[in-house]
């Protein structure tokens, strides 16, 4: 299992100690201090799509221009998220040739259940 995030995010601490607390062995790339590559996003954007992968909660997603949320599309979002990883929902997590985006605790009980 690899989880993908940013180390100070309170989302992908919460889910590297649910990881930890049940003994579920992972590797860690913080996408921020790692960096992220156009081959993975790409994988990412076509296991999930795109749009599963921006957050548009965050800082970062406020902070861009209305013209540019206005008209995100794939192409867009794809350079987006290559330019400012911290735009990306977390954690992204790849398991058994599987993606996933988020942290949900009953979610994860049942994904994770034979980790």
């Amino acid at each position: 299992m690899k989880l993908y995030g940013i180390k100070n995010c309170d989302t992908v601490k919460k889910a590297r100690k649910w990881l930890d607390e049940r003994t579920i062995a992972y590797d860690f790339h913080d996408f921020k201090k790692d960096g992220l590559d156009d081959a993975l996003l790409t994988r990412w954007e076509q296991a999930v799509g795109w749009e599963a992968l921006i957050n548009r909660r965050g800082t970062t997603w406020r902070k861009l221009p209305d013209e540019v949320r206005d008209n995100i599309g794939a192409q867009s979002a794809h350079e987006i998220m290559l330019d400012n990883p911290s735009i990306i929902k977390r954690p992204v997590v790849e398991h058994r040739g599987s993606v996933s985006v988020g942290f949900k605790d009953d979610d994860w009980a049942q994904q994770f259940a034979d980790a």
